[in-house]
C-alpha cells in the first residue's frame, strides 16, 4: 500500500507488479480496478474487486486497485462519481509514471462499474487532456454496474471491447435495467443465474466469466 498525491489530498493505492518489476519485459497490460459505493462500505478490498484482482494477476497483468476519496487512508469526501472519476484518472497518471505497460484492462463493480465506464470514455476520447495518449484500452469489464442511481444515458463505449456481468437475482440494481444498458451499447453480457449483487458463493464462476470475456476461454 502507498499514498499518492491527488486533487482531494492523497489516494491509497495497492499495486501488484508482475515479478515485482513495474517494467517486467513480458508484461504489457495493467488492470485498473474500481470498487463499489463508499456510502455502503465499498472499498478496494471488496470480494468482487478481489476476484478481478486475482483474475488479472493470474493472467499475467500488473494490477492496481485503490480506495476512492474518503475511503480507508484516501482523503476527501464522497463526490457521487464526479470526483471518483478524477481519482481513477489520477491513479492512471501515476501508473504511467511507474510502468512502460500501456495496454489497459479496466474493471469495476457496482458504483465502480459506473466509474469505470466514465474512466474508459476519458481514456478513449480525452486522453490528451490527462497526458495519457499512449494508453490502449483492451477490455472494459462492468460487473453489476450501477446504471440506475447514476445517469448512464449518454455513456458510449466500444462494443467490441466492453462486457457486462450481472446476476438475475440482483437485489441492489434492477437486472432489467442492466440488460437495457447493455442492449443500448450492444455489448456482450453474461447473466449468472440466481446470483445476487455481491455474487455470494459464485465468485469462482465470476472469475471464469472474466476469463471467457477477456480471452475467449473458460478457466
Amino acid at each position: 500500500m502507498q499514498l499518492i498525491p491527488a486533487p482531494a489530498g492523497v489516494l491509497e493505492v495497492e499495486a501488484l507488479w508482475q515479478n515485482d518489476n513495474p517494467n517486467d519485459p513480458n508484461t504489457d497490460t495493467v488492470a485498473l480496478l474500481c470498487h463499489p459505493n463508499p456510502l455502503f462500505d465499498g472499498t478496494m478490498n471488496n470480494k468482487v474487486v478481489t476476484t478481478m484482482y486475482r483474475f488479472a494477476r493470474d493472467n499475467g497483468m500488473h494490477v492496481v486497485r485503490f480506495n476512492f476519496r474518503g475511503v480507508g487512508q484516501s482523503t476527501g469526501e464522497h463526490d457521487y462519481a464526479e470526483g471518483e472519476v478524477v481519482d481513477a484518472m489520477t491513479v492512471l497518471q501515476w501508473i504511467a509514471e511507474q510502468t512502460n505497460a500501456r495496454k489497459l484492462w479496466l474493471g469495476g463493480f457496482s458504483f465502480g462499474g459506473y466509474v469505470t465506464a466514465r474512466v474508459a470514455e476519458q481514456v478513449l476520447e480525452a486522453s490528451h487532456i490527462w497526458g495519457l495518449g499512449d494508453f490502449e484500452v483492451t477490455k472494459i469489464a462492468l460487473i453489476a454496474p450501477s446504471v440506475e442511481k447514476n445517469d448512464s444515458t449518454d455513456i458510449n463505449l466500444p462494443a467490441d471491447r466492453t462486457f457486462e456481468i450481472y446476476g438475475n437475482a440482483d437485489e441492489v440494481i434492477e437486472p432489467d435495467n442492466m440488460q437495457a444498458f447493455a442492449d443500448r451499447l450492444g455489448i456482450e453480457v453474461s447473466v449468472v443465474d440466481g446470483a445476487g449483487h455481491f455474487f455470494h458463493g459464485r465468485l469462482s464462476e465470476l472469475k471464469g466469466l472474466l476469463d471467457k470475456h477477456s480471452f475467449g476461454q473458460d478457466s
